[in-house]
């Protein structure tokens, strides 16, 4: 993305720390367009009194929605429409904002004025204006606000700023429906995508099929639901508790579930349409729907009842079967009649096509239509769909592989497979519209760790890197964020993942700058209104600290909170408490340890606990090796491994790289092996970052230094060493099980900025001739 130079004409903000000092009058998340700094402040209190301007009659429900918030605070009696002494709030209909969403905000002398031509820009105007408030707005009382004076310009950068929420595998109530649409309202998001069906559960109700939700609403407890129950005693952590909201006991079962009824789900789109926000149903066919052929197994070319979910990819149901088409077509019936959006939701992700392969039914219905593979069966049903959407006045939305066999150009995409990287080329060099929702940055679900706000922020769905011309980059038509919930068993864990990584991906899809230094400082400022707000975001982080330390002697530790407001307490035996001690002076490490810390806010909740052991290590000898070659040897093996110590026997192939990366040309899943050598330039404690997925274990003079080993998605973990100047033989392992790889290893060295470790520090035995040439000795010292 491009750098923005932002020039503004009050001279106050063009001094010295001006930025600073912008950030915290103007805290904003998304930034407009257009901002004008202005001296002074507007004072809005029981005598300001709301104007609507000829031809604003459109705006009453945002009239509405503003009084409300205004007389929460100041009390039932402020006025809102009749005593003309005060502060006058006008709301103005101005017909050259010719953008849906676009508004113009004035705050001067004593008149705040809302422009727009759209109600969703009125309603945008006012929750710029909510943020320029202050944030006991939210749930305070009081007798005056004071509103920074500021002149306003501003429209969004994409059309489409969406959170996707997962209810299938973990279920979440319509009273956090409702917060999670809030928190979309204030940061100018306006689709929301429900997933409401998947293999563990169907969250819909439909009426010519009850029992899917009356009895696949529910389920005996799951291998997600054991690992959640798992994480909350291994990080004591009640947030991965499965939520007692959600479980009953029936016929001396315990189950899992719950479902919105028609009315319910009514209820939330009339909720969320008053705030601007369209509501997308996914019903994901025809993979992913065990749900429905546990109870109707005929849905299948066999009529089993398919694979357990555990195992891979499930059964999908069977295209070439006209009472299977009939049966989607009755679903999507209900749903297009409750759901007024544009778009339905077809999923089309993940569909293991063996069954179809296994089927004669289905290679009868392939030589009748010219098939020659199972995907073109996948595009005819896709293309089936296709044309009944259309019939009843629908558009069908996919993930990206819908496109793999061809479809319409009418149907809309989502991008999501990072590793299918000509995927978005192929969507809208056809034509068809394009959301931008990679795994990895947009994958809320993915546990986040120091870089994930900026991988957001600057991730670019405009990147070069995908090829496409000018006319093509206009069928991508914005960004969204999904949070799969197998993992996600409470409302507040979800609210963790959320917050703060939403307000980056608004800030991208709003405004489409790289402002990011003012962002994290906006950031900062919004965490008062969320916690007023009962937002249960992810504190910050704590300041860069390696997990696994290493000292010669004796060493001092400390680290400042990461914000202020917050401290630090840590406990060398089980997890920090409000009780346990605070780390208000630095310690003195005489011996090997282990230490957890965590941040506290005031009102007593905690952080992420970070874990950091305390090695005493004498330096590594250097050795003295002759013989080399630059680059470093990989072995690659086929095939899935669990962990990397999976990996037994000789590889497969080997290669030379230049540095610790991925190779280009992969198995779908693989595992690596860096052998070598790496040379320090100076004696000295290392820290190295290994950042992977899935695992890695990094070892360097035969001493592990960084473990990162599993199945995971993105993820750094971090460690030190004490190493002579010189060489020093290098093992890094690392798997990947298939889907978006990811592996970069960095270091620092007294405390500097981490950074690439260098490809001229890597060496190996080199191949053929060179590897019996190779010879190594400690060398002195």
């Amino acid at each position: 993305m491009r750098k923005i130079i932002l020039f503004f004409p009050a001279i106050a903000w063009l001094m010295a720390g001006a930025q600073t000092t912008l950030t915290e009058r103007y805290p904003l998340i998304p930034w407009p367009s257009s901002l004008a700094a202005k001296s002074g402040d507007v004072v809005i209190d029981r005598h300001t009194h709301i104007v609507m301007e000829a031809g604003a009659g459109t705006f009453s429900y945002e009239r509405s929605f503003l009084e409300g918030q205004l007389r929460r605070f100041l009390g039932p009696e402020a006025s809102g429409k009749t005593k003309m002494t005060g502060t006058a709030i006008i709301l103005k209909d101005d017909n050259t904002l010719t953008s849906p969403e676009a508004y113009r905000l004035t705050i001067s002398g004593k008149t705040i004025v809302l422009a727009a031509h759209f109600p969703a820009g009125m309603f945008y105007a006012m929750q710029t204006l909510r943020q320029l408030m202050p944030p006991a707005i939210e749930n305070g009382h009081g007798n005056r606000l004071h509103v920074p004076c500021v002149e306003i310009a501003d429209q969004p950068a994409f059309p489409w700023r969406g959170m996707m929420l997962d209810v299938s595998r973990h279920f979440f109530s319509t009273a956090y429906l409702r917060k999670f649409i809030d928190m979309m309202a204030l940061y100018k998001f306006n689709k929301l995508h429900l997933h409401l069906t998947d293999d563990q559960g169907w969250r819909i109700e439909i009426k010519k099929y009850p029992r899917l939700t009356s009895e696949s609403g529910w389920r005996t407890l799951n291998d997600q639901d054991s690992a959640c129950i798992k994480l909350a005693k291994q990080t004591d952590n009640p947030d991965f508790n499965l939520d007692p909201a959600h479980i009953r006991h029936i016929d001396g079962k315990t189950e899992y579930g719950g479902f919105y009824t028609q009315e319910e789900m009514k209820a939330i789109i009339r909720y969320a349409a008053a705030r601007h926000i369209e509501i997308i149903p996914e019903i994901d066919m025809p993979g992913h729907m065990m749900a429905a052929i546990l109870l109707y197994p005929e849905l299948t070319c066999e009529g089993k009842k398919g694979d357990d979910w555990r195992h891979g990819f499930t059964t999908p149901i069977c295209p070439c079967k006209e009472s299977t088409l009939q049966f989607a077509k009755d679903i999507f019936t209900e749903i297009a009649n409750l759901f007024p959006s544009k778009y339905i939701h077809i999923g089309g992700d993940e569909v293991g096509k063996t069954e179809w392969q296994k089927s004669p039914l289905c290679q009868q219905f392939m030589k009748d239509h010219h098939f020659t593979n199972t995907d073109q069966l996948q595009t005819w049903f896709n293309n089936y769909m296709e044309d009944f959407f259309h019939s009843i006045g629908k558009t069908l939305l996919g993930w990206d592989e819908i496109v793999e066999g061809g479809i319409d150009s009418a149907a809309a995409v989502m991008f999501w497979r990072t590793w299918a990287k000509k995927a978005p080329l192929k969507t809208t060099r056809n034509g068809n519209k394009l959301i931008m929702t990679p795994d990895g940055p947009f994958y809320f679900d993915a546990w986040p760790d120091r870089h994930s706000l900026s991988a957001v922020y600057h991730y670019n769905p405009l990147d070069p890197a995908y090829g496409m011309n000018a006319n093509e980059e206009k069928n991508i038509i914005g960004v969204q964020a999904n949070l799969w919930s197998e993992r996600i068993p409470t409302e507040a864990r979800a609210d963790y993942l959320v917050m703060p990584r939403m307000t980056a991906l608004a800030e991208l899809g709003w405004t489409h700058k790289d402002l990011y230094d003012s962002y994290l400082q906006r950031l900062e400022r919004q965490y008062d209104r969320l916690d007023r707000l009962n937002v249960h975001y992810r504190l910050p982080d704590l300041p860069e600290l390696s997990e696994r330390r290493v000292f010669i002697d004796t060493a001092m530790f400390f680290t400042h909170p990461p914000n202020p407001g917050l401290t630090i307490r840590y406990a060398d035996n089980g997890f920090p408490t409000t009780a346990s001690p605070v780390l208000d002076h630095p310690l003195r490490i005489d011996h090997s340890r282990e230490l957890r810390l965590a941040a506290f806010t005031t009102a007593g909740r905690r952080g992420d606990v970070q874990t950091i052991s305390f090695e005493h290590q004498n330096y590594a000898p250097a050795l003295k090796v002759t013989g080399l070659a630059r680059g470093v040897e990989v072995g690659v093996f086929r095939g899935e491994f669990d962990s990397t110590t999976a990996m037994h026997g000789h590889p497969d192939s080997s290669m030379l790289l230049s540095n610790v990366a991925l190779p280009t040309n992969h198995p779908d899943a693989y595992g690596l092996q860096y052998r070598g050598y790496i040379e320090v330039p100076a004696t000295g404690i290392y820290s190295f970052f290994l950042t992977s997925d899935d695992g890695s274990m990094l070892r360097i003079a035969d001493r592990l230094v960084v473990a990162n080993d599993g199945a995971h998605s993105s993820r750094e973990k971090s460690g030190q060493i004490a190493l002579r100047q010189g060489l020093h033989p290098l093992a890094l392992d690392y798997i990947d099980l298939g889907g978006g790889g990811e592996l970069q290893l960095s270091y620092s060295k007294d405390n500097e900025k981490p950074q690439p470790v260098p490809a001229s520090w890597f060496f190996s035995a080199g191949s053929g001739e060179a590897t019996g040439a190779a010879k190594q000795v400690r060398a002195h010292g």
